[in-house]
């Protein structure tokens, strides 16, 4: 946020009481904070995590990332990170540290079965709107004669046996299968 400054507060006391000075204070005081916000800016833009609008734009047009009018600036960070840690080499354990920059430490399994030649990964549902990048993230990493198998973990049985039918009656069979229950618990 935007620092106050408050110029005339650096003058002395004698200088604070002439009215020409508490003028020239409060006509000066914005632009002081206008480059104070500018400095601001610059420093937040040179990490990822606390990139500004300006600075995002900047990453997406070296990194030719096409937003999308749906997407926030904490998911346009995301993806601006996940772009500057793809890296080599390509295996398995680099895929493991993809898929938990993207998903988080519990939001996906994967499992790869050689004699099959098959790789499947499993979304959470907390992590749902970041499918697609999964889904890239797969097709760049895994190699292509192993077929990649992703999709989302959808809520089993044992995930709403906890709840109520009271609880449950309230909410669509959809809703209780591809949705986060924890927020049935608030309700």
């Amino acid at each position: 946020m935007a620092k106050e400054v408050d110029l005339l507060s650096y003058q002395s006391k004698i200088i604070q009481e002439i009215r020409e000075f508490k003028v020239l204070s409060e006509v000066e005081s914005p632009q002081h904070e206008f480059v104070w916000q500018a400095v601001e800016d610059a420093i937040n833009d040179q990490f990822a995590n606390t990139l500004t609008d300006n600075g995002c734009k900047r990453w997406e047009s070296i990194m030719d990332i096409h937003k999308l009018d749906t997407d926030d600036l904490d998911f346009r960070r995301f993806r601006i990170l996940s772009k500057l840690n793809e890296r080599l080499p390509y295996s398995y354990r680099m895929l493991e540290l993809q898929l938990k920059t993207l998903c988080g430490d519990d939001g996906y399994t994967m499992v790869l079965k050689n004699n099959e030649y098959t790789l499947k990964v499993r979304i959470a549902l907390a992590s749902k709107n970041k499918y697609s990048d999964v889904e890239t993230t797969m097709r760049k990493y895994v190699p292509a004669n192993i077929i990649i198998d992703v999709s989302l973990m959808y809520n089993r049985h044992e995930t709403v046996a906890s709840f109520t039918h009271e609880q449950l009656v309230k909410y669509t069979h959809l809703q209780l299968r591809e949705e986060e229950l924890d927020v049935y618990h608030n309700n």
